[in-house]
């Protein structure tokens, strides 16, 4: 089905994905006012949606948006998750802040909900990263939300994909590893695996909250810890996270090559068999 188009439900229907559905005034539109989650499709069925829910909430409260309800949003998941199973995919859920003025305030108008699922590629077994020269700003008003505000990560992610790159890194103001556009970061450093802490102002992922808790339930050493961005020249191993790459192994940053060692190895198998024993973890 990766062909598929995808399946979009907005406000209540299901809806031509090709077709106008939202006002051109939505807040979405106008100034990216809105939080949203991804979440994998793996054989027709969404995983960790209840991390993905409470992220979503806590993104909502930390953009002054009024409070999600969750019900509306579980009636769209349905939707467009009935029908043919989607064998692996993206579920993609978005709350804006409704129809409002052009500029930045809002209008107290209603929340607008939208809801998509559309089938992808599985992830490959390895990718490679680059540095880019631009930074996140740990002391933003949003660091740590996800809202849809992402013009800064389609144009570092276009920059990666023209240099042969899966994808782009983000140093911080103060010059530390922060993450990727869509993906959270791990280094290994002498059998240890670090991850960035979330005062670097890093977008705290479901997969990189996952993969702290049960690698520490194994008995793995992980910390998060602030990190120099230029770990990436000495680091054993690298690893980047994320809801439909799961434990990604990095086999290059730039010009340097890197093993799939075994640290990752375990923990991207750790991780399958978790995910394979609760869909809802």
């Amino acid at each position: 089905m990766t062909g598929s188009p995808p399946r979009v439900w907005v406000g209540g229907d299901l809806v031509d994905p090709h077709a106008p559905s939202i006002s051109a005034l939505d807040h979405a539109v106008t100034v990216g006012d809105a939080v949203f989650e991804t979440a994998k499709i793996d054989r027709g069925r969404p995983f960790a949606l209840s991390r993905h829910h409470a992220r979503l909430e806590r993104s909502a409260a930390g953009l002054g948006l009024p409070p999600v309800d969750l019900t509306v949003i579980a009636k769209g998941i349905d939707a467009v998750l009935a029908g043919e199973p989607i064998d692996f995919g993206r579920l993609r859920y978005s709350v804006t802040g409704g129809v409002g003025p052009l500029g930045s305030d809002r209008g107290g108008a209603n929340l607008t909900y939208i809801v998509l699922a559309a089938p992808q590629p599985r992830p490959p077994v390895s990718g490679r990263l680059t540095v880019v020269p631009w930074t996140r700003n740990e002391r933003s008003a949003v660091a740590g939300l996800k809202t849809t505000s992402y013009a800064e990560n389609v144009v570092a992610l276009a920059r990666a994909k023209e240099v042969g790159a899966t994808e782009a890194v983000f140093g911080n103001t103060r010059g530390e590893l922060c993450e990727c556009t869509g993906s959270n970061i791990f280094v290994v450093v002498d059998g240890e695996v670090l991850t960035p802490h979330v005062d670097s102002g890093l977008l705290p992922g479901i997969t990189r909250e996952l993969v702290l808790e049960w690698a520490s339930d194994a008995g793995v050493p992980i910390r998060e810890v602030s990190l120099p961005l230029d770990v990436l020249a000495t680091a054993d191993e690298v690893f980047i996270t994320s809801s439909t790459k799961d434990v990604l192994p990095i086999h290059a940053v730039d010009g340097r090559d890197l093993p799939v060692g075994p640290v990752t190895a375990g923990l991207r198998d750790l991780f399958r068999e978790r995910a394979e024993q609760d869909l809802d973890p």
